[in-house]
């Protein structure tokens, strides 16, 4: 395990932003059109960005982790995320879907290899399509490790009053008392509901929760992350989608097949105070893949956006870097 020295300055630890050269939807069935982009250097060595949520969407400052002019950066956004359509959608949304998007994304693009940058809910999926298809693989780059177990998806719900009562307390009683006894399912038949007049005041609740406890230190705004309602019932809607049905996999399926991919070089950065995905989960990725680097951020939470996370995280990039050249 590596202690990550301390950081204030987000922003400049990144690259520059770059413009993307490609985009497109790529259609995915009947229903789904998943957006993609590309950008850093079209000749260079493919590297993959999987954003968290799920739900939550891929954003400009996502391309700046990696250094353009050696990277062909690829972002996309997940089933009913971002830019994808239709906004929010669940139907036919699982991980088993989510996973075959991501190879079906490799093969439009006529990617032989690629590296994946992935955290939270990305760090997931990562490890799942590694685990998957781990020839097409070149490394993993992975931050505040999510390994969709029961446990977390309780923390999350309700583990985290413990640490932000104040934070919980709002987004619990948001539902009426009678609601309470099942904060998850009652979110979930909320966020599910056609009205939007029932639906979107859910999500922003939801919203608020999730970014409340996502730093170390608080926002200055309170607001959540997400502007406008369609970005803010995206996440809202595919996360407790997801958290109802135990996150569509099976129990220890991540911890359970890391030795299919012990091989590939990985890099753990964690933050100390991550509350949304503890340590406890980065440490047994860990302590199961001993060939990876851990790094520890020891004044950072969960964001990717944290000052020490950032720089941590490009450093580990860099060190990916070094392995091609």
């Amino acid at each position: 395990m590596i202690d990550s020295i301390r950081s204030h300055a987000a922003d400049t630890s990144l690259y520059p932003d770059c413009t993307p050269y490609a985009s497109g939807m790529l259609q995915l069935d009947a229903r789904h059109a998943m957006h993609w982009e590309c950008s850093g250097n079209p000749a260079g060595v493919p590297l993959l960005f999987i954003h968290g949520g799920p739900g939550g969407g891929s954003l400009p400052h996502h391309r700046r982790y990696y250094d353009p002019s050696f990277w062909r950066i690829v972002l996309y956004d997940q089933r009913g995320a971002g830019r994808s359509t239709p906004t929010a959608e669940l139907t036919d949304n699982t991980t088993a879907h989510l996973l075959d998007d991501i190879e079906r994304l490799r093969r439009h693009l006529d990617i032989d290899q690629w590296l994946l940058f992935g955290g939270s809910w990305g760090s997931t999926l990562a490890l799942l399509y590694a685990q998957a298809h781990p020839a097409r693989v070149l490394g993993l780059v992975l931050r505040g490790i999510f390994l969709a177990s029961p446990g977390e998806i309780d923390w999350f719900m309700h583990g985290m009053a413990r640490i932000f009562p104040e934070a919980w307390r709002e987004f619990a009683h948001f539902l009426p008392a009678d609601e309470r006894n099942d904060v998850l399912g009652n979110y979930y038949r909320r966020l599910t509901h056609d009205d939007a007049a029932v639906h979107a005041p859910a999500a922003h609740a939801w919203d608020r929760y999730e970014s409340a406890c996502s730093t170390l230190l608080p926002k200055p705004n309170g607001n959540g992350r997400c502007e406008g309602d369609a970005g803010a019932l995206a996440i809202a809607r595919i996360e407790a989608h997801y958290f109802v049905h135990d996150a569509f996999i099976g129990p220890d399926r991540i911890l359970g097949n890391v030795s299919q991919i012990r091989a590939l070089p990985c890099a753990i950065v964690q933050g100390r105070y991550d509350i949304i995905c503890p340590p406890a989960a980065a440490d047994a990725l860990a302590r199961a893949w001993p060939e990876a680097e851990y790094v520890v951020v020891p004044d950072a939470g969960h964001s990717v956006r944290e000052p020490g996370i950032a720089q941590a995280l490009v450093a580990a990039v860099q060190r990916m870097q070094a392995r091609f050249v």
